[in-house]
């Protein structure tokens, strides 16, 4: 029977404080299948969706192996630069506790910031295959003392163009090495990769399981950081959910967004693992009998939770792997009902939320914030619902009242009256101005660079004459060894890749290249 809890994996305990630290309870399957044998020593090649816990599946072993103060250990490669931050932020995180240096190395980022870094040894550094060539050219960084090789997202990565870079570095790390290799799809080259770079590699493949409920609506709002309190709270007052479940990373962010809603007159409660069982008792009774119409909720309080009333769920902070949003939005939308499930993306969030709708298999749709006039109108509606809903019922000794009361006084003013009276009743409504977040630009990443002849000048010719862009749209543009950044409208990013493949025959004498079937974009945001 294969290890299932991360107490039982003979891990460190600064690992394991700060996988406690993290909210990582139990060990995902790709976690369950990869750790035990990479704590062996033994190669991995590893099939799994992105977002399903792959980074912790490398990291932990590695992190549970490398020793501080011993230089370069450890090397991780990832298709962009926003999967290379992400992961050496998530590993950095874990291996907060045992002082682990890890760095990023990716084009986009000046090299002398990334010269400044190397010369205080990381142990663990992530890259992007391009500017991981530059450094090794330029002799800023030696593979030599490698003990880990990590290829992340590996069919992306060949399907970019970067085969050539893997190999020659591949070539440069130490026989001796262990090496993972995780991909969504285990296709013929990426085999062939393993054979020739990987010992006797042990295979992995994590099935994908059925997703999301088909009854559950699924939207987000992008959101300012700095007014997402404001946010929900005018989406709930626009949409006023019966009953909701809110999730929170945190036990300290779940208290503190209760304590905000009870304050402005929410009938709402947390809960989280801090709380006795007794407390979690009392809630879920609450909760379930009516008295709360809002739960705040981490992901560990809320399994095994069962609550089939639930019409909402919101996403207050975006889970940090897709099976979490699988969960968190099977709450809603049960026995035949149906459900909608919102998530609050930020900005720098945006990346996660096309790793979980690749996970799905699902788009989430965009929504625009509600504005103050919406939850004003929502408001008056309800107010007018509510009243007729009154007087459709018995009224018995209210008849009698109301007759007395029409003799002496005008009807408009004691209907508004009557109207101010309910409203009293409602939660403080949002008056803030909550800001819409529109992307206009993005960077996108070729696969070419200086080496095979890219100059700026090259670039913004071809794609002034074949696309609609202007010279003044053309922004950044970063030419590395082997890829290129170049900033573009949001707009243009389909018919840039569609045009780019001439450009790169154009570059290569017009020879047969496979093309990038599937590269990323990622949004910068104007404030």
């Amino acid at each position: 029977m294969q290890t299932q809890t991360f107490n039982e994996m003979g891990l460190k305990p600064q690992l394991l404080q700060m996988i406690e630290k993290k909210g990582f309870e139990v060990p995902t399957p790709i976690q369950i299948e990869a750790i035990p044998p990479g704590l062996a020593g033994r190669d991995i090649m590893g099939q799994a969706k992105t977002g399903t816990g792959k980074t912790a599946a490398f990291g932990i072993p590695m992190l549970n192996k490398i020793k501080l103060n011993q230089g370069l250990q450890g090397m991780v490669l990832c298709p962009t630069r926003e999967l290379a931050v992400q992961v050496s932020e998530e590993i950095a995180s874990l291996g907060q506790g045992l002082k682990i240096n890890i760095l990023p190395v990716y084009g986009g980022q000046s090299i002398e910031i990334q010269l400044r870094a190397l010369r205080r040894r990381p142990e663990i550094i992530v890259g992007t295959p391009g500017r991981m060539i530059d450094h090794l050219n330029r002799g800023t960084i030696n593979l030599s003392g490698l003990d880990f090789v990590v290829l992340d997202e590996a069919d992306e990565m060949l399907d970019m163009g970067f085969l050539p870079d893997i190999e020659r570095i591949l070539v440069q790390c130490p026989e001796h090495r262990q090496t993972f290799l995780f991909s969504a799809t285990l296709v013929p080259e990426i085999r062939e990769l393993g054979r020739t770079f990987m010992k006797n590699p042990e295979l992995i493949v994590i099935a994908s399981p059925e997703l999301t409920v088909s009854l559950t609506e699924q939207y987000y709002y992008e959101v300012n950081p700095r007014q997402k309190v404001e946010t929900i709270c005018r989406v709930i007052d626009v949409d006023q959910p019966p009953v909701s479940l809110v999730f929170c990373r945190t036990k300290k962010g779940a208290d503190e967004l209760n304590r905000v809603l009870n304050s402005r007159g929410y009938a709402a409660d947390s809960l989280h693992g801090d709380m006795s069982q007794r407390e979690r008792d009392h809630v879920m009774e609450r909760f379930r009998n009516g008295n709360v119409e809002i739960l705040v909720a981490t992901d560990l309080a809320a399994r095994g939770l069962d609550v089939e009333m639930v019409t909402h769920v919101f996403n207050y902070d975006i889970p940090e792997d897709p099976d979490g949003y699988v969960h968190r939005i099977g709450r809603t939308g049960r026995a035949g009902r149906d459900g909608v499930a919102i998530t609050l993306v930020e900005p720098r969030q945006i990346r996660q939320l096309k790793i979980i709708e690749k996970y799905i298999g699902t788009k989430i749709s965009r929504q625009m914030l509600p504005s103050l006039k919406d939850a004003i109108e929502r408001r008056q509606e309800t107010l007018i619902s509510k009243l007729i809903e009154s007087a459709d019922q018995d009224q018995g000794i209210y008849q009698a009242m109301a007759k007395e009361l029409l003799e002496r006084y005008d009807a408009q003013y004691l209907l508004g009256a009557a109207l101010k009276l309910i409203a009293c009743e409602a939660p403080q409504l949002e008056t803030a101005s909550v800001e819409n977040i529109h992307p206009t630009t993005a960077h996108v990443e070729l696969p070419l660079g200086r080496f095979q002849g890219l100059h700026p000048k090259r670039l913004v010719e071809f794609l002034t004459a074949h696309t609609p862009i202007t010279p003044r749209q053309v922004g950044d543009i970063e030419i590395q060894g082997n890829s290129t950044l170049v900033e573009i409208p949001m707009v243009f990013v389909d018919q840039v890749y569609a045009a780019f493949s001439q450009f790169e025959n154009s570059l290569r004498g017009n020879k047969r290249t496979r093309m990038p079937s599937n590269r990323r974009s990622t949004s910068q945001q104007a404030n």
